[in-house]
Protein backbone atom coordinates (compact mmCIF):
# COMPACT_ATOMS: atom_id res chain seq x y z
CA UNK A 1 0.00 0.00 0.00
CA UNK A 2 1.36 3.57 -1.17
CA UNK A 3 2.44 6.16 1.82
CA UNK A 4 -0.38 8.12 2.87
CA UNK A 5 -0.21 11.84 2.60
CA UNK A 6 0.63 13.83 5.82
CA UNK A 7 1.74 17.43 4.46
CA UNK A 8 1.21 20.74 5.54
CA UNK A 9 -2.37 20.63 4.42
CA UNK A 10 -3.23 18.01 6.98
CA UNK A 11 -4.55 15.88 4.11
CA UNK A 12 -4.22 12.35 5.43
CA UNK A 13 -5.12 8.57 3.97
CA UNK A 14 -4.29 6.21 1.07
CA UNK A 15 -5.58 6.02 -2.62
CA UNK A 16 -6.07 2.13 -2.13
CA UNK A 17 -9.07 1.03 -0.36
CA UNK A 18 -8.67 -1.66 2.56
CA UNK A 19 -11.25 -3.71 2.22
CA UNK A 20 -10.95 -5.83 5.05
CA UNK A 21 -11.68 -2.89 7.18
CA UNK A 22 -14.77 -2.58 6.80
CA UNK A 23 -15.79 -6.15 8.72
CA UNK A 24 -13.39 -5.35 11.76
CA UNK A 25 -15.18 -3.03 13.93
CA UNK A 26 -12.40 -2.23 16.51
CA UNK A 27 -10.17 -1.07 13.69
CA UNK A 28 -13.23 0.95 12.10
CA UNK A 29 -13.57 3.13 15.62
CA UNK A 30 -9.98 3.80 15.42
CA UNK A 31 -10.26 5.25 12.43
CA UNK A 32 -13.11 7.52 13.02
CA UNK A 33 -12.07 9.85 15.99
CA UNK A 34 -14.23 11.86 15.52
CA UNK A 35 -17.51 9.58 15.93
CA UNK A 36 -19.21 10.38 12.13
CA UNK A 37 -20.76 6.65 12.57
CA UNK A 38 -22.18 7.60 15.79
CA UNK A 39 -23.15 10.82 14.45
CA UNK A 40 -25.21 9.25 11.35
CA UNK A 41 -26.47 6.52 13.33
CA UNK A 42 -28.46 9.33 16.11
CA UNK A 43 -30.67 10.30 13.14
CA UNK A 44 -33.52 8.95 14.50
CA UNK A 45 -32.65 10.85 17.74
CA UNK A 46 -32.78 13.59 15.91
CA UNK A 47 -36.00 13.60 14.16
CA UNK A 48 -37.30 12.68 18.17
CA UNK A 49 -36.12 15.68 19.65
CA UNK A 50 -36.87 17.95 16.86
CA UNK A 51 -40.10 17.14 16.79
CA UNK A 52 -40.29 17.99 20.72
CA UNK A 53 -38.41 21.29 20.50
CA UNK A 54 -40.45 22.21 17.76
CA UNK A 55 -43.90 21.56 19.61
CA UNK A 56 -42.36 23.76 22.16
CA UNK A 57 -42.13 26.38 19.81
CA UNK A 58 -45.23 28.66 18.72
CA UNK A 59 -45.42 28.04 14.88
CA UNK A 60 -49.70 29.76 15.12
CA UNK A 61 -48.44 32.54 14.04
CA UNK A 62 -47.14 31.63 10.50
CA UNK A 63 -51.42 29.94 9.53
CA UNK A 64 -53.17 33.24 11.05
CA UNK A 65 -52.68 34.79 7.27
CA UNK A 66 -53.46 32.43 5.44
CA UNK A 67 -52.00 31.00 2.52
CA UNK A 68 -48.71 32.66 1.77
CA UNK A 69 -47.41 33.55 -1.78
CA UNK A 70 -44.39 31.69 -1.41
CA UNK A 71 -42.21 29.54 1.00
CA UNK A 72 -38.60 30.50 0.98
CA UNK A 73 -35.93 27.97 2.89
CA UNK A 74 -32.78 29.45 2.95
CA UNK A 75 -29.43 28.24 4.12
CA UNK A 76 -26.51 26.65 2.52
CA UNK A 77 -24.92 22.87 2.29
CA UNK A 78 -27.16 20.76 4.19
CA UNK A 79 -29.21 23.51 5.58
CA UNK A 80 -30.44 24.03 1.54
CA UNK A 81 -31.15 20.73 1.57
CA UNK A 82 -34.03 21.18 3.93
CA UNK A 83 -35.71 22.71 1.54
CA UNK A 84 -35.33 20.29 -1.48
CA UNK A 85 -36.74 17.46 0.99
CA UNK A 86 -39.65 19.53 1.65
CA UNK A 87 -40.38 20.45 -1.98
CA UNK A 88 -40.31 16.96 -2.35
CA UNK A 89 -42.91 15.91 0.24
CA UNK A 90 -44.92 18.72 -0.85
CA UNK A 91 -45.26 17.47 -4.29
CA UNK A 92 -46.40 18.78 -7.02
CA UNK A 93 -49.71 19.00 -6.30
CA UNK A 94 -49.04 21.66 -3.66
CA UNK A 95 -50.55 24.95 -4.33
CA UNK A 96 -47.54 27.45 -3.20
CA UNK A 97 -44.06 27.42 -4.75
CA UNK A 98 -41.45 25.91 -2.51
CA UNK A 99 -38.38 27.39 -3.26
CA UNK A 100 -34.83 26.63 -1.96
CA UNK A 101 -32.23 29.73 -1.89
CA UNK A 102 -28.70 29.59 -1.47
CA UNK A 103 -27.35 32.75 -1.46
CA UNK A 104 -26.55 35.96 0.15
CA UNK A 105 -28.13 37.83 -2.36
CA UNK A 106 -31.82 38.01 -1.35
CA UNK A 107 -34.53 37.81 -4.49
CA UNK A 108 -36.13 41.38 -4.27
CA UNK A 109 -39.22 39.88 -5.37
CA UNK A 110 -39.40 38.83 -0.70
CA UNK A 111 -42.21 40.85 0.55
CA UNK A 112 -44.64 40.37 2.76
CA UNK A 113 -46.87 37.62 1.07
CA UNK A 114 -44.10 35.42 1.29
CA UNK A 115 -42.84 32.75 3.99
CA UNK A 116 -38.96 32.65 4.52
CA UNK A 117 -37.57 29.53 6.53
CA UNK A 118 -33.96 30.51 7.72
CA UNK A 119 -31.99 27.41 8.47
CA UNK A 120 -28.45 26.99 9.68
CA UNK A 121 -27.15 24.60 11.86
CA UNK A 122 -24.49 26.58 13.22
CA UNK A 123 -26.68 29.68 13.59
CA UNK A 124 -24.16 31.56 11.86
CA UNK A 125 -24.50 31.07 8.07
CA UNK A 126 -24.33 33.98 5.77
CA UNK A 127 -26.96 32.90 3.95
CA UNK A 128 -29.64 32.01 6.97
CA UNK A 129 -28.73 35.45 8.60
CA UNK A 130 -29.00 37.76 5.14
CA UNK A 131 -32.31 36.30 4.52
CA UNK A 132 -33.41 36.55 8.23
CA UNK A 133 -33.19 40.46 8.17
CA UNK A 134 -34.51 41.09 5.00
CA UNK A 135 -37.31 39.02 5.85
CA UNK A 136 -37.98 41.32 8.79
CA UNK A 137 -37.16 44.22 7.41
CA UNK A 138 -39.88 43.26 4.19
CA UNK A 139 -42.19 42.29 6.72
CA UNK A 140 -42.30 38.41 5.67
CA UNK A 141 -43.48 35.77 7.85
CA UNK A 142 -40.14 34.33 9.34
CA UNK A 143 -39.29 31.27 11.12
CA UNK A 144 -35.24 29.90 12.07
CA UNK A 145 -34.28 27.15 12.53
CA UNK A 146 -30.29 26.49 13.99
CA UNK A 147 -28.45 26.08 17.32
CA UNK A 148 -29.21 27.14 20.86
CA UNK A 149 -28.03 31.16 21.63
CA UNK A 150 -26.75 31.60 17.85
CA UNK A 151 -26.75 34.94 15.91
CA UNK A 152 -29.48 33.76 14.18
CA UNK A 153 -31.86 33.29 17.28
CA UNK A 154 -30.72 37.18 18.05
CA UNK A 155 -31.90 38.06 14.35
CA UNK A 156 -35.57 36.10 14.84
CA UNK A 157 -36.14 37.49 18.44
CA UNK A 158 -35.20 40.84 17.09
CA UNK A 159 -38.39 40.51 14.71
CA UNK A 160 -40.25 38.39 16.91
CA UNK A 161 -40.20 35.46 14.70
CA UNK A 162 -40.31 31.96 16.31
CA UNK A 163 -37.28 30.44 16.33
CA UNK A 164 -36.56 26.27 17.03
CA UNK A 165 -33.26 25.59 18.92
CA UNK A 166 -31.74 22.72 17.57
CA UNK A 167 -28.27 21.21 19.02
CA UNK A 168 -26.01 20.83 17.27
CA UNK A 169 -23.98 17.88 17.07
CA UNK A 170 -20.84 17.19 15.30
CA UNK A 171 -20.89 18.80 11.54
CA UNK A 172 -23.75 20.34 9.99
CA UNK A 173 -23.78 17.05 7.15
CA UNK A 174 -25.20 14.99 10.38
CA UNK A 175 -27.91 16.73 11.09
CA UNK A 176 -29.83 16.90 8.75
CA UNK A 177 -33.03 15.70 10.15
CA UNK A 178 -32.72 17.85 13.15
CA UNK A 179 -32.82 20.66 10.70
CA UNK A 180 -35.48 19.15 8.07
CA UNK A 181 -38.32 18.18 10.67
CA UNK A 182 -38.99 22.20 12.09
CA UNK A 183 -39.18 22.68 8.14
CA UNK A 184 -41.52 19.98 7.79
CA UNK A 185 -44.09 20.96 11.15
CA UNK A 186 -43.49 24.86 9.62
CA UNK A 187 -44.94 24.02 6.46
CA UNK A 188 -47.54 21.86 8.07
CA UNK A 189 -48.94 24.61 10.12
CA UNK A 190 -49.09 26.87 6.31
CA UNK A 191 -51.48 23.91 5.71
CA UNK A 192 -48.67 23.14 2.71
CA UNK A 193 -47.87 19.49 3.61
CA UNK A 194 -49.45 16.24 5.67
CA UNK A 195 -46.62 15.16 8.12
CA UNK A 196 -48.42 13.61 11.15
CA UNK A 197 -47.00 12.42 14.21
CA UNK A 198 -47.32 9.00 12.88
CA UNK A 199 -44.95 10.07 9.88
CA UNK A 200 -42.16 11.09 12.56
CA UNK A 201 -42.72 8.54 14.38
CA UNK A 202 -42.11 5.89 11.52
CA UNK A 203 -39.35 7.47 9.99
CA UNK A 204 -37.34 8.02 13.73
CA UNK A 205 -38.04 4.11 13.38
CA UNK A 206 -36.75 3.69 9.84
CA UNK A 207 -33.51 5.98 10.49
CA UNK A 208 -33.28 3.21 13.97
CA UNK A 209 -33.84 0.06 11.54
CA UNK A 210 -31.12 1.44 9.17
CA UNK A 211 -28.26 2.38 11.75
CA UNK A 212 -28.90 -1.26 13.46
CA UNK A 213 -28.19 -2.67 9.61
CA UNK A 214 -26.01 -0.60 8.49
CA UNK A 215 -24.23 -0.84 12.12
CA UNK A 216 -19.96 -1.45 12.27
CA UNK A 217 -20.36 -4.66 13.65
CA UNK A 218 -22.73 -6.14 11.01
CA UNK A 219 -20.51 -7.91 8.39
CA UNK A 220 -20.14 -6.81 4.44
CA UNK A 221 -22.63 -9.56 3.28
CA UNK A 222 -25.51 -8.43 5.20
CA UNK A 223 -24.54 -4.68 5.60
CA UNK A 224 -25.83 -2.95 2.44
CA UNK A 225 -24.28 0.30 3.50
CA UNK A 226 -20.79 -1.90 3.41
CA UNK A 227 -21.94 -3.56 0.14
CA UNK A 228 -22.51 -0.14 -1.48
CA UNK A 229 -19.11 1.38 -0.11
CA UNK A 230 -16.95 -1.61 -1.57
CA UNK A 231 -18.60 -1.72 -4.95
CA UNK A 232 -17.90 2.06 -5.10
CA UNK A 233 -14.10 1.85 -3.89
CA UNK A 234 -11.70 3.39 -6.85
CA UNK A 235 -14.44 4.50 -8.97
CA UNK A 236 -16.24 7.32 -10.12
CA UNK A 237 -19.85 6.95 -9.03
CA UNK A 238 -22.74 8.16 -10.76
CA UNK A 239 -26.17 8.50 -8.98
CA UNK A 240 -29.51 8.53 -10.35
CA UNK A 241 -32.63 9.02 -8.57
CA UNK A 242 -35.96 7.17 -10.24
CA UNK A 243 -38.36 9.91 -8.68
CA UNK A 244 -38.17 13.53 -7.36
CA UNK A 245 -38.03 11.78 -3.47
CA UNK A 246 -35.26 9.20 -5.11
CA UNK A 247 -32.76 12.14 -6.67
CA UNK A 248 -33.16 14.60 -3.49
CA UNK A 249 -31.45 11.14 -2.26
CA UNK A 250 -29.34 10.81 -4.76
CA UNK A 251 -28.09 15.26 -4.39
CA UNK A 252 -27.53 14.02 -0.73
CA UNK A 253 -25.48 11.22 -1.42
CA UNK A 254 -23.20 13.15 -3.69
CA UNK A 255 -22.71 15.95 -0.93
CA UNK A 256 -21.82 13.20 1.53
CA UNK A 257 -19.40 10.99 -0.78
CA UNK A 258 -17.76 14.62 -1.32
CA UNK A 259 -17.47 15.15 2.31
CA UNK A 260 -16.75 11.74 3.99
CA UNK A 261 -15.03 10.00 1.27
CA UNK A 262 -13.29 13.01 -1.05
CA UNK A 263 -15.19 11.11 -4.22
CA UNK A 264 -16.26 13.00 -7.51
CA UNK A 265 -19.32 12.17 -7.84
CA UNK A 266 -22.35 13.10 -10.45
CA UNK A 267 -26.00 13.14 -9.33
CA UNK A 268 -29.00 13.39 -11.17
CA UNK A 269 -32.63 12.87 -11.65
CA UNK A 270 -32.90 9.25 -13.82
CA UNK A 271 -35.33 11.00 -16.08
CA UNK A 272 -32.63 13.48 -17.10
CA UNK A 273 -30.03 11.36 -17.70
CA UNK A 274 -31.52 10.17 -20.67
CA UNK A 275 -31.34 13.92 -21.76
CA UNK A 276 -27.25 13.76 -22.02
CA UNK A 277 -26.10 11.98 -18.84
CA UNK A 278 -26.53 8.43 -20.17
CA UNK A 279 -23.58 9.48 -22.62
CA UNK A 280 -21.02 9.22 -19.63
CA UNK A 281 -21.39 5.16 -20.51
CA UNK A 282 -19.73 5.25 -23.76
CA UNK A 283 -16.76 7.94 -22.45
CA UNK A 284 -13.36 7.45 -21.08
CA UNK A 285 -14.56 6.24 -17.77
CA UNK A 286 -17.62 3.94 -18.93
CA UNK A 287 -17.22 1.89 -22.22
CA UNK A 288 -14.19 2.92 -22.95
CA UNK A 289 -12.48 2.40 -19.89
CA UNK A 290 -13.66 -1.39 -19.60
CA UNK A 291 -12.08 -2.12 -23.30
CA UNK A 292 -8.84 -1.23 -21.88
CA UNK A 293 -9.13 -3.56 -18.84
CA UNK A 294 -7.38 -6.75 -19.13
CA UNK A 295 -9.45 -8.89 -17.41
CA UNK A 296 -7.02 -11.78 -17.01
CA UNK A 297 -4.39 -8.90 -15.30
CA UNK A 298 -2.54 -10.54 -12.16
CA UNK A 299 -1.09 -7.17 -10.27
CA UNK A 300 0.82 -9.65 -8.15
CA UNK A 301 2.54 -11.41 -10.99
CA UNK A 302 2.66 -8.61 -13.37
CA UNK A 303 3.20 -5.47 -11.21
CA UNK A 304 1.36 -2.88 -11.23
CA UNK A 305 -0.49 -1.31 -13.95
CA UNK A 306 -2.60 2.34 -14.56
CA UNK A 307 -5.74 1.63 -15.80
CA UNK A 308 -8.40 4.34 -16.04
CA UNK A 309 -11.05 5.54 -13.93
CA UNK A 310 -13.89 3.41 -14.11
CA UNK A 311 -17.87 4.24 -13.48
CA UNK A 312 -20.04 2.92 -10.91
CA UNK A 313 -23.86 3.76 -11.50
CA UNK A 314 -26.13 3.19 -8.60
CA UNK A 315 -30.05 3.63 -8.90
CA UNK A 316 -31.70 4.50 -6.33
CA UNK A 317 -35.54 3.24 -6.61
CA UNK A 318 -38.30 5.04 -4.85
CA UNK A 319 -40.18 1.87 -4.14
CA UNK A 320 -43.71 3.25 -2.94
CA UNK A 321 -43.53 5.63 -6.29
CA UNK A 322 -47.05 5.49 -7.79
CA UNK A 323 -50.39 7.29 -9.44
CA UNK A 324 -53.57 6.16 -8.90
CA UNK A 325 -53.60 3.98 -12.08
CA UNK A 326 -49.86 2.74 -11.82
CA UNK A 327 -48.23 4.41 -14.49
CA UNK A 328 -45.78 6.63 -13.07
CA UNK A 329 -44.50 3.42 -10.97
CA UNK A 330 -44.07 1.45 -14.55
CA UNK A 331 -42.83 4.03 -16.09
CA UNK A 332 -40.19 4.85 -13.55
CA UNK A 333 -39.26 1.28 -13.05
CA UNK A 334 -39.09 1.00 -17.10
CA UNK A 335 -36.32 3.45 -17.08
CA UNK A 336 -34.68 1.86 -14.40
CA UNK A 337 -34.19 -1.60 -16.58
CA UNK A 338 -33.13 0.26 -19.87
CA UNK A 339 -30.44 2.50 -18.30
CA UNK A 340 -28.85 -0.74 -16.37
CA UNK A 341 -29.30 -3.01 -19.50
CA UNK A 342 -27.72 -0.11 -21.79
CA UNK A 343 -24.86 0.09 -18.69
CA UNK A 344 -24.25 -3.72 -18.71
CA UNK A 345 -23.43 -3.90 -22.35
CA UNK A 346 -21.03 -1.42 -21.50
CA UNK A 347 -19.08 -3.15 -19.15
CA UNK A 348 -20.70 -0.41 -16.57
CA UNK A 349 -21.38 -1.95 -13.14
CA UNK A 350 -24.65 -1.11 -11.87
CA UNK A 351 -25.76 -1.04 -8.23
CA UNK A 352 -29.87 -0.91 -7.25
CA UNK A 353 -30.96 0.37 -3.91
CA UNK A 354 -34.61 0.17 -3.33
CA UNK A 355 -36.76 2.74 -0.78
CA UNK A 356 -38.25 0.89 1.77
CA UNK A 357 -41.42 2.49 4.01
CA UNK A 358 -45.05 3.40 3.35
CA UNK A 359 -44.82 7.38 3.32
CA UNK A 360 -42.66 9.52 1.16
CA UNK A 361 -40.47 10.85 4.65
CA UNK A 362 -39.87 7.14 5.47
CA UNK A 363 -38.71 6.08 1.67
CA UNK A 364 -36.54 9.09 1.30
CA UNK A 365 -35.40 8.01 4.81
CA UNK A 366 -34.47 4.39 4.01
CA UNK A 367 -32.40 5.90 1.25
CA UNK A 368 -30.32 8.65 3.16
CA UNK A 369 -29.71 6.53 5.70
CA UNK A 370 -27.92 3.61 3.96
CA UNK A 371 -26.18 6.06 1.61
CA UNK A 372 -25.10 8.08 4.77
CA UNK A 373 -23.33 5.22 5.93
CA UNK A 374 -21.63 3.77 2.88
CA UNK A 375 -20.35 7.38 2.26
CA UNK A 376 -18.70 7.09 5.83
CA UNK A 377 -17.55 3.58 4.96
CA UNK A 378 -15.79 4.51 2.01
CA UNK A 379 -13.60 7.19 3.48
CA UNK A 380 -12.89 5.15 6.12
CA UNK A 381 -11.57 2.54 3.94
CA UNK A 382 -8.97 5.28 2.23
CA UNK A 383 -7.68 6.01 6.09
CA UNK A 384 -9.56 9.18 5.92
CA UNK A 385 -10.82 10.97 8.91
CA UNK A 386 -14.55 11.69 7.68
CA UNK A 387 -15.56 14.06 10.53
CA UNK A 388 -12.03 16.70 9.02
CA UNK A 389 -12.40 17.91 5.49
CA UNK A 390 -9.19 19.64 5.15
CA UNK A 391 -9.69 21.45 2.33
CA UNK A 392 -13.20 22.72 3.73
CA UNK A 393 -11.86 24.21 6.89
CA UNK A 394 -8.87 26.18 4.99
CA UNK A 395 -11.60 27.36 2.72
CA UNK A 396 -13.85 28.67 5.64
CA UNK A 397 -10.40 30.33 7.35
CA UNK A 398 -9.38 31.74 3.92
CA UNK A 399 -12.51 33.54 3.07
CA UNK A 400 -12.69 34.31 7.71
CA UNK A 401 -9.65 36.34 6.61
CA UNK A 402 -11.16 38.12 3.33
Amino acid sequence: MAAPVDGTAGVRGHREFDHELLDDAPALAARDPGGMLRAIASAGAQVREAAALTAETDLSGLGEEGRPRAVVVVGAGTAARTGDILATVAGPKCLVPVLTHRSVEIPGWIGAADVVIAVSASGRSPEALASAEAAGRRGARLVAIGAPDSPLQGVAERFRAPYVPIPRRGPARANLWGLTVPVLLAARTLGLVKVNEADLAETAQRLDLEADRCRPTAESFVNRAKTLALNLAGSVPVIWGDSPLAHVAALRFGDMLSANARYPVVTDALGEAGRGRVGLLDGVFGALAEAARDIFADPDIDGETTTPQRLKVVLLCDGGLADEDGRAAQASDHRASVVQEIAEKRGVDVGILTAEGGSALERLASLVAATDFASVYLGLGHGLDPMAVPAVTELKEQLRKA
